[in-house]
């Protein structure tokens, strides 16, 4: 079972419900904890007309294809680029070299534990540089650690996620990022060049 840790389930799913539901709750209501995942799935419609930009950084060439297989059933168009490496993806994000003309992601996925730069540097270059820091940065690795879950959101991580180690569980996981981030979330409206 993957273990998912995001900011606010409320601002979360504000999103899902009319925008002044929550502040039309008794105080004594609004103080409750809600078990949001209990609730029946709802169906997204894809309002975008151009594709979402998803940058992968990975280095396991299994993961980037499951999250291929995993990304072509989204309810929305998803171009997925990926950088093998810590190095690769900031040259990928700064536009540097072979990337010059690359579109600036809208979501990016990062594993932690990667070659040459490891993911925890690259978040903290990410979120450390005002040209990218507005991208949403979504962990995806294999640690468990709560050491590296604080570190990450020490460094302004979006959202932590622990790779289910099962086949299906990995797909159910890209495919809950993919309707979350690309079709619930609103994302920031950067532009393009």
């Amino acid at each position: 079972m993957a273990r998912v840790h995001v900011r606010s389930w409320q601002a979360a799913y504000r999103t899902l419900l009319p925008h002044d539901y929550l502040d039309q709750l008794r105080p004594q209501d609004r103080a409750k904890t809600y078990d949001f995942a209990s609730l029946d799935p709802v169906e997204f419609v894809a309002t975008r007309a151009e594709a979402f930009e998803v940058l992968l950084v990975e280095d396991s060439p299994g993961d980037v294809r499951l999250t291929r297989e995993a990304s072509k059933d989204a309810k929305v168009h998803i171009n997925l680029s990926v950088a093998p490496d810590g190095v690769e993806a900031m040259a990928f994000l700064r536009r540097e070299g072979k990337h010059a003309g690359v579109p600036r992601p809208d979501l990016i996925l990062l594993d932690l534990n990667l070659p040459r730069k490891s993911g925890r540097e690259v978040l903290e270059e990410i979120k450390g540089d005002p040209t990218l820091m507005s991208i949403p940065v979504v962990v995806l690795t294999t640690s468990m650690s709560e050491q590296d879950v604080l570190r990450s959101y020490l460094l302004h991580v979006n959202c932590f996620i622990t790779k289910p180690v099962d086949l299906d569980g990995f797909l159910k996981v890209v495919k809950s990022i993919d309707n979350f981030w690309l079709s619930v979330a609103e994302l920031p409206n950067e532009v393009r060049s």
